[in-house]
């Protein structure tokens, strides 16, 4: 049985546990969504650019497609350098490599928060997981958190900045690009976390130029 049809098997299932009398009627099917639509849509693109993050990611409007490969969004909302991304995207190409990865993870890890130390191994391992999966890594800085927002309490900026501070040399190791953000303007997120049209702004063009230095004009 194909990936694809497993994971639409098991939010099937899911769907289902929760609709069954007796049961909560809520439950998170979102990563098993995800995973089914990021899934699918890699079946059917061949060399693709590959966008791996969490929420910020997720609800990106990156082009379509880049010097010739196909833009896939494969963001997840909650995801952190500890949600095996790795294992997802492996399965999710089935045996296909990525012409490029951008990987943008780090602020679920800074809400938990996890020590910079522990931030570093679990990147560190990422990393190299995903190079058996591209000739091309990019790792994306973290957008900071907006204070006086409902959202960026849950945050902490400090730890933001120290995720930061290590992810060139985590991206030296690897082989791989650093794509830093300019400074974002002084309102760039709805709540304090998730970007809004002036923080897309800066963060689309910081990607894409990165993907560009690194992979279009490479050819």
């Amino acid at each position: 049985m194909s990936s694809i049809r497993i994971l639409l098997v098991i939010c099937v299932a899911l769907a289902a546990w929760a609709a069954w009398p007796g049961r909560p009627a809520v439950i998170d099917t979102h990563r098993a969504t995800r995973q089914l639509v990021i899934a699918s849509t890699l079946a059917r693109t061949d060399d693709a650019i590959v966008i791996l993050g969490d929420s910020i990611v997720e609800a990106s409007t990156l082009p379509r497609a880049l010097c010739g490969h196909a833009i896939v969004n494969a963001g997840i909302g909650g995801a952190s350098t500890m949600s095996q991304l790795d294992d997802l995207l492996a399965q999710a190409l089935a045996g296909k490599r990525a012409a490029m990865v951008v990987v943008a993870l780090g602020t679920n890890d800074a809400a938990i928060p996890e020590s910079v130390a522990r931030y570093r191994a679990n990147y560190r391992a990422l990393l190299g997981s995903i190079g058996a999966l591209t000739p091309r890594i990019a790792v994306l800085a973290i957008p900071p958190p907006e204070p006086g927002l409902a959202e960026a309490g849950k945050v902490n900026g400090a730890i933001v900045d120290s995720y930061n501070t290590v992810l060139p040399e985590l991206a030296g190791e690897a082989h791989a690009a650093f794509i830093a953000l300019p400074e974002m303007p002084a309102r760039h997120t709805v709540d304090g976390i998730h970007l809004n049209r002036a923080g897309y702004e800066v963060w689309d063009k910081a990607v894409l130029a990165g993907i560009g230095s690194e992979l279009c004009e490479a050819k």
